[in-house]
């Protein structure tokens, strides 16, 4: 669904859509488990620049739910993460506050997207928001043990075989101390 300006100068435009596994691309890392369901509206804003100059803000307010299938952090195995997200949006036209001197962003403004053309993409608006939406690190237990760093194993079926002793370097210097007090 495409939100043109010139539809939303006459009115509001409610939506529910379903994106299907796959229609949107959200990158290797995440599988999709199941459609993405979203609705809200999208209208026009108004915002006036000085005495002869407006802007056409396009807002988006909505919500959004899906399942996706992503690896876990430590061990690499799937996890399931429900996400569900609420959102409300102000896309700007780009180069629209260029020539602008330089100043402080105000926490309002830094929530501001930029569109280009003659409006925004319902697409692009869900992929932004699913991504945001998903934590940076998921684990599949808040005790995972994640694998061993020489061969890999996955430490939460049980130990591994390793016999590499790992050595700390900061402890060397004790070690030799304890060596010398042995003889």
């Amino acid at each position: 669904m495409f939100f043109e300006i010139k539809d939303l100068e006459l009115h509001p435009i409610d939506f529910e859509e379903k994106f299907d596994p796959g229609a949107i691309d959200l990158g290797a890392e995440y599988r999709q488990r199941t459609p993405i369901v979203t609705s809200g509206r999208a209208d026009l804003v108004e915002e006036h620049h000085g005495k002869h100059k407006i802007i056409q803000d396009i807002r988006i307010k909505g919500r959004l739910a899906t399942t996706l299938e992503l690896s876990c952090a430590r061990c690499l195995e799937p996890v399931t993460q429900n996400v569900k997200r609420d959102f409300d949006l102000l896309y700007r036209p780009q180069g629209s506050d260029a020539g602008r001197d330089e100043m402080s962003v105000t926490d309002a403004e830094a929530e501001i997207g930029y569109y280009q053309g003659e409006g925004i993409s319902l697409d692009d608006v869900v992929r932004e928001q699913v991504l945001l939406a998903v934590p940076l690190k998921v684990t599949c237990r808040e005790n995972c043990q994640g694998l061993c760093p020489h061969c890999g194993k996955n430490l939460n079926e049980g130990p591994c075989d390793c016999t590499v002793e790992i050595e700390e370097p900061r402890w060397a210097a004790l070690k030799e101390i304890r060596g010398k007090l042995a003889n």
